[in-house]
């Protein structure tokens, strides 16, 4: 195939295909460019597909779009007052800001605010300014956050960046995933305690939502559902034929009702996922599973919070052979159901692909292992943790539990994973076990935080460096050393990066390399 499209004068194509797997690797784009005009031209929209997100701290870009401001705007007039006129490029090879695919509205600003700090009154005129380029300059959307978090930059929307796109409308109409977030709290949008400016931000996102033609995902979080529910009921609602994929997050679903009506008026809906929302009960659970379409649990991840009861199994029972990412915390408070719930998980849930496991009791620590053996035929992602709740309870308990993980969980492992992380009290001899119990596993990615443990470094380079087993490896070890707690990252030994680097294995920050569950799910669907 790949030869025929070569003969057949699509080298472009193919061409762009490569260097669009160097998408997220900003370093290698930047070499991409260098090579010769073609490559440039096809790596250069990639680069600026998201620039506010890039945490370099370097925010000198924005120059380069301001070349495209108005000459009529009257910030170029106060450009001129401070000379920050003569930063700005001459001339430019490409229309910079109609690469722009990603925004959210928090990187924004605060990039925006980070390059203009010698200039704040500047900022808000800036972020206006920069906001009307895009728009003039026909970007396509793809992903816009609009996210209310900061109270400093509440004062950017309502006579700002909200009214801007209400009267600008076409810049929304293409958008694929919209996400609005509210904060943290009922109140947080409250500005100088005023309800009245409160309400008048969420009735212009709420314009914004009904405007938008073409929206295919939304996230939902405990200050924005109630908010937003109505509209999405609404039987003129522009998302009925259009929304496939939705999120709550955080939601109290206590006091919340016709949850059967809002997801019975989604004709396309194929995924929604639950993060830590409470109460997953009875009062919930009824509304869902007496729906006519089928409601297409992908993600369930359910904590302390999450008050669960044994209707859950009914949840699981009907909808679990659609569940791929499932995360669970098992406290001594889910004591009474947590067996069960695991049992119930077995039997009904077959294709799960991301497994998020923390918080154990002695009731499911055998379970557990039962439910990856059984699941390891589509299972990718698989992350263990148990230090943090149980060391509190018992050091003895945390000891016990982590032993028995390493002496069993070898030889459950799928031929190949993209992510594991283990967060254990390791044992030199449990480790050596598991090494080579696991000796037919890949693993790309492996996240070992070693928590008081062990020296285990001699049997990663036995088995893991020498055999190649894995390509990127963060390996973290935590201890306490007189009443506080440290940490050491073998990436910062720079004679261990190149020993493993010249066995083709990547030393990465421990910290960096966390799977972030929430950002893979919102790339995934």
């Amino acid at each position: 195939m790949a030869c025929s499209k070569i003969f057949s004068g699509e080298l472009p194509e193919l061409t762009y295909e490569i260097i669009k797997y160097f998408q997220n690797d900003f370093s290698t784009l930047h070499s991409c460019i260098l090579v010769n005009r073609l490559w440039c031209r096809l790596a250069i929209p990639l680069l600026w597909e998201n620039p506010f997100s890039i945490s370099t701290g370097n925010c000198n870009f924005i120059e380069i779009y301001l070349y495209n401001l108005n000459l009529n705007d009257d910030l170029k007039t106060e450009l001129n007052k401070y000379d920050i006129d003569k930063l700005l490029p001459s001339n430019t090879l490409f229309n910079y800001p109609s690469f722009i695919k990603y925004l959210n509205t928090q990187e924004f600003i605060s990039s925006v605010g980070r390059w203009a700090k010698a200039y704040l009154n500047l900022s808000k005129k800036l972020v206006i300014s920069l906001f009307k380029i895009f728009i003039e300059n026909d970007v396509n959307l793809h992903t816009l956050e609009i996210e209310l978090t900061h109270h400093g930059y509440l004062s950017y929307f309502n006579n700002g960046i909200l009214e801007l796109i209400l009267q600008n409308t076409n810049f929304i109409h293409n958008i694929k995933f919209l996400k609005v977030y509210n904060g943290k709290t009922p109140g947080f949008l409250y500005i100088n305690n005023n309800p009245n400016e409160d309400k008048l931000t969420k009735d212009r996102i709420s314009q914004i939502i009904n405007l938008h033609r073409n929206l295919k995902k939304i996230v939902l979080d405990h200050t924005n559902f109630p908010s937003y529910q109505p509209l999405l009921l609404s039987k003129g609602s522009n998302c009925s034929n259009t929304l496939n994929t939705i999120t709550l997050y955080s939601i109290n679903f206590k006091s919340i009702i016709n949850l059967d009506k809002l997801f019975e008026q989604l004709n396309v809906l194929e995924s929604v996922h639950i993060f830590h929302c409470y109460p997953i009960n009875t009062g919930f659970i009824q509304q869902i599973i007496n729906l006519s379409k089928p409601f297409k649990l992908k993600s369930l991840f359910i904590n302390d919070r999450s008050q669960i009861d044994q209707s859950l199994q009914l949840l699981l029972q009907k909808y679990g052979v659609y569940l791929e990412n499932l995360g669970c915390g098992f406290s001594s408070n889910h004591d009474p159901l947590s067996k069960e719930l695991i049992e119930s998980i077995i039997k009904y849930c077959k294709n799960i692909k991301l497994l998020d496991l923390h918080e154990y009791n002695n009731q499911i620590i055998y379970p557990t292992l039962n439910l990856i053996e059984n699941i390891k035929q589509n299972l990718n992602y698989l992350t263990i943790n148990i230090f943090e709740p149980v060391i509190l309870r018992n050091i003895i308990e945390y000891i016990k539990y982590s032993s028995i993980i390493l002496q069993n969980l070898g030889q459950i492992l799928p031929s190949r994973l993209e992510y594991l992380s283990l967060t254990l009290h390791i044992k030199a001899g449990n480790f050596k076990l598991f090494l080579e119990s696991s000796k037919n596993t890949f693993i790309k990615k492996l996240l070992i935080n070693n928590e008081d443990g062990d020296d285990i470094l001699p049997y990663v380079k036995k088995y893991i460096m020498k055999k190649k087993r894995v390509k990127y490896l963060a390996i973290k070890n935590s201890f306490h050393k007189n009443a506080s707690f440290h940490n050491k990252d073998l990436f910062y030994l720079k004679d261990e990066v190149e020993e493993f680097g010249s066995y083709n294995i990547k030393l990465q920050n421990y910290n960096d390399s966390i799977m972030g569950v929430y950002n893979y799910i919102k790339e995934t669907y």
